[in-house]
């Protein structure tokens, strides 16, 4: 096993062996109350059979359960070959939309390491050589040079492409394009605007559309179900109408209110669309979500229809073929119902999905006009259509940025101007908006939980966001009895949360609850005649 600090793109070549080995010692520190002994879950190591039957040998995470190891030789030379192939295709596929940006990203790497210093994960692992955002882009480039230039095959290392190409290189290649999170930050920092997280995306869209390898939570438990049910979730049509019945019947219980959700409205002005995980995991907040709309007497509605009840799109992480097919598809059942724009709901991915990556899948008349959320729900607020009393959330409260709303669409002040209005104790995190670091969940990480690789994500991943979050209730943490919330206006996100809070015991010790922005405005509502929250009960 190497040490970490003598680690090079090179050594992905390297005979089967496990690169670098994490500890929790050598992890970024984190701060009080967590700066103890004892705080932090150390890691397990990978059972045997999975170093077997996977490519365990990178750091000893698994976050690709259906890349297994070949049988034969024979299997192997094929793996390889494929790989290569979709490495030329997508250099060189015209219909490949980030086709300019990939390479200039590939060919004009100062190698600076700017990027570095905003990576998450890297700073999160110690500054670990192996989570720089340029080393698997060096890889990817040490490849490409081996088989696509003619100095490359005629010279070889002598001219960067000194690398062995393996199965067990591309598999850890694989491996480490799942250590990214996909969130753009080191794009921002770059002086030159080079995007490393592209590279990473292309890397997992030539293992998906090539080679067949995706990770099960997201393609056959998140893409294959959606496409066959309507929902990521497996909510078909039928369950999704009696969860709605449900809902209705147990606010009515819980707070006097008789909420209807208006379902398959032709002409409405809106067609709400959710993350169905909301439904299942989170139903408060599409609860909360038609409370406001409907006090302030919005003309919307939700589609029961295949794709319009569920705004998830994970091919957006790994395989544009898939998300072609799911933005089609949500954008057909908008257009049968005749809306005049989609609001997505507190969904960070399916922001980008459905208003950026969405915007240039369909055309024409296939297109409906798609918004965030946020900008109306601050109209909601500042028009004084709906009457508040922010007493309600006299708690601290933190804001979590959606890097898919902030950092990449640039919606900033919205969600912090409603914050500012109804929560007296709000206070931002360090940094927050565009420089924010992500929640750890992002680009399918939130939901990846086969073999270890949850390991990776609460320890590592997550680390700078948990620190965060810390570093905004400093002075207010040891205090258990009081709430401390934090906000955060995406599934994805919340997924996440919910992750890093159970992994550090966070709620149990330190009352630390986390949760959307429509909560909290249900919470402050002068009509309410109870808490919207539980755990203020």
């Amino acid at each position: 096993m190497l040490d970490q600090k003598d680690l090079r793109p090179k050594d992905l070549g390297r005979p089967d062996e496990q690169l670098i080995k994490l500890e929790t010692y050598n992890l970024m520190p984190l701060l009080p109350p967590y700066d103890k002994p004892g705080m932090q879950p150390p890691f397990t190591e990978p059972k045997p059979a999975w170093r077997e039957k996977y490519c365990a040998s990178l750091d000893g995470f698994i976050g690709l359960d259906t890349l297994t190891r070949p049988q034969t030789k024979e299997e192997e030379d094929e793996f390889v070959r494929k790989f290569i192939s979709g490495l030329e295709k997508i250099f060189t596929d015209a219909n490949n939309g980030i086709l300019e940006p990939l390479l200039l990203s590939f060919e004009y790497c100062a190698k600076c390491n700017t990027c570095s210093e905003a990576c998450h994960i890297y700073k999160a692992a110690g500054d670990n050589e192996l989570y720089r955002p340029i080393f698997r882009s060096e890889v990817l480039r040490k490849i490409f040079k081996k088989y696509f230039t003619k100095s490359g095959k005629l010279l070889g290392g002598f001219v960067g492409a000194d690398i062995d190409v393996n199965w067990e290189t591309i598999a850890r290649l694989g491996e480490l394009a799942y250590r990214c999170n996909l969130d753009r930050r080191c794009a921002q920092t770059c002086p030159l605007g080079l995007d490393n997280s592209i590279l990473s995306k292309e890397i997992r869209k030539i293992f998906s559309q090539e080679l067949g390898i995706a990770p099960t939570p997201l393609h056959n438990k998140g893409t294959m179900l959606q496409l066959k049910t309507g929902s990521s979730t497996g909510l078909t049509k039928p369950a999704f109408l009696d969860t709605l019945e449900f809902l209705e019947e147990d606010t009515e219980e819980k707070y006097g209110i008789k909420l209807k959700f208006p379902v398959d409205k032709k002409g409405a002005d809106i067609l709400v669309l959710h993350n169905a995980g909301e439904f299942i995991a989170w139903p408060e907040n599409p609860v909360a979500f038609a409370i406001l709309m409907n006090e302030a007497g919005l003309n919307w509605t939700l589609s029961s229809e295949m794709m319009g009840y569920d705004s998830v799109n994970y091919g957006l992480w790994y395989d544009d073929y898939q998300a072609k097919q799911i933005a089609l598809s949500q954008m057909k059942a908008a257009k049968a119902l005749g809306v005049n724009r989609i609001i997505v709901g507190e969904c960070g991915h399916a922001h980008k999905a459905s208003i950026v990556a969405g915007d240039r899948m369909a055309y024409g008349d296939a297109k409906v006009n798609v918004e965030s959320c946020l900008p109306l729900l601050w109209d909601l607020v500042q028009s004084k259509t709906l009457k508040f009393d922010p007493s309600r959330n006299n708690f601290p409260v933190t804001l979590h940025d959606p890097c898919n709303v902030v950092r990449q669409m640039g919606i900033v002040e919205p969600q912090r101007n409603v914050l500012r209005e109804i929560c007296p104790q709000f206070r931002e995190m360090t940094p927050h908006g565009v420089d924010n670091y992500c929640c750890g969940g992002g680009s399918g990480f939130a939901i990846m939980n086969s073999q270890n690789f949850p390991q990776f994500r609460d320890n590592v991943a997550s680390r700078m966001k948990f620190n965060q979050i810390l570093g905004a209730f400093q002075g207010k943490m040891e205090d258990t009895s009081l709430v401390k919330y934090i906000c955060a206006p995406c599934s994805n996100c919340k997924g996440a949360m919910r992750a890093i809070l159970e992994h550090f015991e966070a709620t149990e010790k330190f009352n630390l609850q986390y949760g959307g922005l429509v909560e909290l405005m249900v919470n402050a509502l002068v009509s309410m005649k109870k808490p919207f929250f539980e755990f203020l009960e």
